[in-house]
């Protein structure tokens, strides 16, 4: 069955050379905007890509405000701040991420706590959230409080996993319940929608990663976007160093971050950008030419979950178990089909491992099973 799988991948990417996870496409102005950056000398912090890259990025989500950073991480790190998480406040978010999740509270001194996933969405679930607060948390003062820890929970984080949506609506409204600000990952779904309306600007921010095997690239490079000009205003300011505007002089007035995108990424934004619909049509056809593969196959397909249309940033199947798993990673890997699986989870690695967490059956169930395959687009 792998071997029938391998020739399926090539016959598919119509390779007998190696096959990658996830390569970037390059088919439209990259070139031209990139020699236009050079030739103006602005491709640092200051220049009119990053304000274009912004605008473009807010008119496809729908979000009043974009402001661009260096990553997602540090797009993620300043959300979090902007949130009014502080130093040992706890932050909620899932067990099945990428390590980035994590690390971004961690920067704060913040402490993560895992709540468990759902199986369908691979995004935090609902009512494991809403079981975790009714059963150790409570409000006083208008701030939700960890009974057993005695710190504040500030902030939860949901993660729209591999584009596909978590259930992001019902999450805010257990989080509502329990004053807690919603701030979604949304670095790998760009081009997600859920209910009609696009993944991150469901929470009060929301962040994106433009890395080079997303689903347009920026070389590196992320965004937050929100609705509220406040936020959008502190955000712009603290990832520019946090200097006040003047004609020659150096003036700072709180502790910033050398986080803005340069100028040359954003040129490469821009023209991603002009191509983003091609990009996630084409996406679509390749799911569904995987969905039809192995919809007779053990392996099960792992499709865009109900009301919610999926960027198909990664292609994923689930295996029967932890043996099936890595036989299917070793096999493809060796005869050079790119396969990875899911991350492990955060609260089993060790900077993380005396982390707070609900149960998490789902999870642990997901990651000895699902496995990515090649998912770059087909011209």
């Amino acid at each position: 069955m792998y071997q029938e799988f391998i020739s399926f991948a090539r016959k598919t990417f119509n390779s007998e050379e190696f096959i990658p996870l996830h390569a970037p496409i390059f088919i439209g102005n990259e070139k031209k905007y990139l020699n236009d950056c050079i030739d103006s000398t602005f491709v640092s912090s200051v220049g009119k890509f990053v304000d274009q890259f912004e605008a473009e990025v807010a008119r496809f989500t729908g979000a009043k405000h974009a402001i661009a950073t260096s990553n997602g991480t540090a797009a993620l790190h300043i959300a979090l701040l902007l949130a009014g998480v502080d130093y040992n406040d706890e932050v909620i978010t899932q067990p099945l991420t990428f390590i980035a999740t994590a690390n971004a509270i961690s920067y704060i001194g913040g402490q993560p706590v895992f709540v468990d996933v759902d199986k369908e969405t691979l995004g935090l679930s609902p009512e494991k959230l809403e079981h975790f607060l009714s059963n150790n948390a409570e409000l006083i003062n208008g701030e939700c409080i960890n009974k057993t820890t005695k710190r504040r929970i500030k902030a939860v984080v949901p993660m729209h996993t591999f584009g596909l949506s978590a259930r992001i609506d019902e999450i805010i409204s257990v989080c509502n319940k329990f004053n807690i600000t919603v701030v979604e990952d949304a670095a790998e779904s760009l081009g997600s929608y859920y209910k009609g309306k696009h993944t991150g600007t469901f929470g009060a921010m929301g962040t994106f990663s433009f890395n080079g095997n997303k689903t347009i690239t920026t070389g590196g490079g992320g965004m937050l976007v929100t609705n509220d000009a406040d936020i959008a205003k502190r955000a712009k300011h603290i990832t520019t160093t946090a200097k006040i505007p003047h004609a020659w002089d150096y003036m700072h007035d709180m502790i910033g971050y050398n986080y803005r995108l340069p100028n040359i990424n954003a040129a490469l934004g821009c023209a991603q950008m002009e191509e983003l619909s091609f990009i996630l049509e084409k996406k679509r056809i390749l799911s569904h030419k995987y969905e039809v593969y192995f919809k007779d196959l053990s392996l099960k397909y792992i499709k865009e979950p109900k009301d919610s249309i999926s960027n198909y940033w990664l292609n994923a199947v689930l295996l029967e178990n932890l043996n099936e798993r890595n036989d299917f990673l070793k096999e493809t890997n060796e005869k050079g089909v790119m396969t990875r699986p899911i991350w492990k989870l955060m609260n089993n690695l060790t900077m993380f491992k005396d982390a707070v967490t609900g149960n998490l059956d789902n999870a642990e169930w997901l990651e000895e099973r699902v496995v990515n395959i090649p998912s770059s687009v087909i011209v």
